[in-house]
């Protein structure tokens, strides 16, 4: 049975972008959860298309580290392990921090609008406790923080970890306390760039970043405790 959450409108030419992004976006949301089967006569149900665009989809996803394939199950949502997870918050500190300081120092207009409406977003949907729209906004904040850089290299690198963290994300923010400190350390980013602060624009990116790994590590190394306790 079709379902309205993830049904897509027909487009040819769009059609599978809009796919991997309702599957990109249901990962993110915890809709589909690591280690489970992305079933394509299943998934062509809920999403109202055909296999052609689902296995499309599919393919992109697992290209960017989201879904992979494992032999005689297929398609399932990628896990990540603590240490993966450790090296990967790691580098992301380091070209975060560098976008934040660039996006200070260069201030463009349209980016600088465009991060600020993602933070008015992001606080509207967390008081409404709405996870997709917590996810969509977060990723609007990032994506509106690379493009200020101006550094091609960095966005490159940076989409592809955030493609990766989208397995994290919704693991740490929905820790009691985390959303409203990820709130003021977002806050505290944005007005660093706004106000040309170079120093802290890079200092507060670089903060948030271990703040978010510190739970997500904590979360992920809990979880293999209790599977190597519970085989």
């Amino acid at each position: 049975m079709q379902d309205p959450d993830l049904a897509v409108s027909r487009h040819p030419v769009t059609l599978r972008v809009l796919v991997e992004e309702k599957l990109r976006a249901a990962i993110a949301a915890g809709r589909f959860t690591p280690g489970q089967r992305l079933i394509e006569r299943e998934l062509c149900d809920l999403l109202g298309v055909g296999r052609t665009s689902v296995r499309e989809a599919l393919r992109q996803l697992e290209a960017e580290g989201l879904v992979t394939t494992v032999p005689h199950r297929g398609p399932v949502v990628s896990t990540i392990s603590a240490s993966e997870a450790e090296q990967l918050y790691a580098l992301r500190g380091l070209l975060e921090g560098f976008a934040g300081r660039t996006f200070a120092e260069r201030r463009p207009k349209e980016p600088l609008r465009r991060l600020r409406a993602a933070v008015k977003a992001l606080e509207q949907a967390a008081a409404g406790s709405d996870r997709g729209a917590l996810i969509a906004s977060k990723t609007e904040f990032y994506d509106a923080l690379l493009e200020g850089c101006g550094n091609a290299f960095v966005q490159q690198a940076l989409k592809t970890l955030h493609n990766r963290v989208t397995l994290l994300r919704a693991t740490s923010m929905t820790q009691p306390g985390r959303l409203a400190e990820s709130l003021a350390e977002i806050r505290g980013i944005a007005d660093a760039i706004a106000a040309g602060d170079a120093g802290r624009a890079e200092q507060s990116c670089i903060s948030h970043i271990r703040s978010a790994a510190k739970v997500a590590l904590e979360v992920l190394a809990d979880s293999e405790a209790s599977s190597t306790s519970n085989p």
